[in-house]
């Protein structure tokens, strides 16, 4: 079944955590899972800051293959919830200051772990399986995440610049991408997805309209 990226790339942008399944060293061919906080850059890619002692750091330096899982919250049953597993390699990521900031405002906890002995990791995207209910599930490429709308680091920056002003006091926008805006409200992290995918022009031009609908 031939599936559409956006409902995959909001899933992932609206995900806290997500299950980590590397290649174990300790026992060779077994699959070592475990949860990991999530940041999803401008242009759709995981990002993890994990510590060097971890078992699945350990893992990824000697095999960067690897996959990731999310589920959409809400449902009642894991059958009826939108999920998706990402597979492809990851790199260790020296992260930009803007890369860093985006990180922190999403998982603000961390910044204490950028002080010890914590490195950022980005995960390559070769194949995601996408369900997204009974009966609704295929196969996105490397190459429908690529075409994709992304937005870089240093666009974001000006639109959360220039956007800061115009926010009700209750409202802290954390992150915009091509395809919606995260922000909280009394600490609860909300998503507004937008009809359609917009660049980076597009997004300056209506910033300013998005951001009077957050409540």
């Amino acid at each position: 079944m031939k599936l559409a990226p956006d409902a995959a790339i909001h899933l992932l942008h609206e995900a806290s955590h997500a299950v980590l399944a590397t290649h174990s060293t300790q026992l060779a061919g077994y699959p070592y899972a475990t949860a990991v906080p999530l940041v999803v850059d401008g242009r759709h890619q995981p990002v993890l800051l994990i510590s060097a002692l971890a078992e699945h750091t350990k893992n990824l330096l000697a095999d960067p293959r690897a996959s990731l899982s999310v589920v959409a919250d809400g449902q009642s049953t894991i059958e009826n919830a939108a999920r998706m597993t990402l597979l492809g390699t990851f790199e260790r990521l020296d992260a930009s200051p803007e890369t860093a900031a985006r990180y922190l405002r999403y998982q603000a906890q961390a910044e204490q772990y950028l002080e010890l002995d914590f490195v950022f990791f980005r995960l390559n995207i070769e194949r995601v399986r996408f369900i997204a209910g009974i009966g609704k599930m295929g196969w996105l490429e490397a190459s429908d995440w690529r075409e994709v709308k992304g937005l870089a680091d240093q666009d974001e920056t000006a639109l959360l610049e220039f956007s800061r002003s115009q926010l009700a006091s209750s409202v802290q926008l954390i992150g915009i991408d091509a395809y919606g805006l995260d922000y909280l409200v009394d600490g609860i992290r909300i998503r507004q997805r937008f009809e359609k995918a917009l660049g980076a022009d597009e997004l300056t031009g209506e910033i300013s309209q998005l951001v009077r609908r957050l409540t």
